[in-house]
């Protein structure tokens, strides 16, 4: 079974940095989309950013971008989301999702196969 953990939230003020990290374990594909999404009390989950493991393809959501980068270690099976100039509004809870697949293009489809239990994010202005 796949297992995706997360860690690295936690509390913080406002213009302060954090980094997230997901470690996948059991993600037999060498190509996979792997997303950071968030969702905050009262409101939908929203993508943040996802990367494309098979060549490096990112995307970020407008209202994290020049902020927020996304990165992939594969000798350590881990994908890493650096958070700099961090606002009150990006406090949610924090997840990270897997999908295997040879199509880059399915990263921009939001129904991932695995899910981690996710990591609270709480910025204080």
């Amino acid at each position: 079974q796949v297992q995706l953990v997360e860690s690295g939230g936690g509390s913080v003020q406002a213009g302060g940095s954090m980094r997230l990290s997901c470690a996948a374990s059991r993600l037999t594909s060498s190509s996979n989309c792997m997303g950071w999404f968030r969702q905050a009390p009262g409101k939908e989950r929203e993508v943040v950013a996802h990367i494309y493991t098979g060549g490096g393809t990112t995307y970020y959501a407008d209202s994290v971008k020049g902020r927020f980068t996304i990165s992939q270690d594969n000798a350590k099976a881990t994908v890493y989301l650096q958070m700099n100039s961090l606002k009150p509004e990006d406090s949610a809870m924090y997840y990270c999702a897997a999908r295997p697949t040879d199509n880059r293009l399915r990263c921009s489809r939001y129904d991932y196969n695995y899910w981690g239990q996710g990591t609270q994010v709480t910025v204080s202005s």
